[in-house]
């Protein structure tokens, strides 16, 4: 089975900015719940199918698919709005890729920094420009962003 182990984090400073080429991603949710997520993704000229399980910790079932543009563009039109917007940011340091994920539209201000692990125990350099980890805030999700934005979080 397919993993994904993922810990999630805020910016600490603007260090990570120029440091790589930010890619546009557009993504929806057909499915989102506790036990399950079920996401199309535009990333750059790519789209994907993306189905994950419940979250154990930071590790979760993951299994991806290529598919047509065409079909995530028709995709898009049966999730629930706002779709999650943002520019993704592939920056190498101390052998792993930290993904930073600045968001637009109705996530508007926020960004987030993600790593990947091969295992959830896996020691790893956190970058100074790292902060706070968020990996245990299901605010933060993507899932969660698309039905609670950023943006509305300074009105609850």
């Amino acid at each position: 089975m397919a993993q994904e182990i993922e810990r999630k984090f805020l910016p600490a400073s603007e260090g990570w900015r120029g440091r790589a080429a930010g890619a546009p991603y557009l993504q929806g949710y057909l499915c989102a719940s506790k036990e399950q997520t079920v996401r199309v993704r535009l990333a750059g000229d790519q789209a994907f199918l993306t189905i994950k399980g419940p979250s154990q910790g930071i590790s979760r079932a993951e299994f991806e698919y290529p598919i047509p543009l065409a079909d995530a563009r028709e995709l898009f039109l049966l999730c629930p709005l706002p779709l999650i917007e943002k520019t993704r940011y592939r920056i190498e340091h101390a052998g792993l890729i930290w993904e930073v994920d600045e968001f637009s539209g109705a996530n508007s201000g926020l960004i987030l920094i993600e790593v990947e692990l091969a295992f959830a125990e896996q020691a790893f350099v956190k970058p100074d420009w790292v902060g706070e980890e968020v990996s245990a805030d299901s605010r933060y999700t993507n899932a969660m962003l698309s039905r609670r934005p950023y943006s509305t979080w300074a009105k609850e």
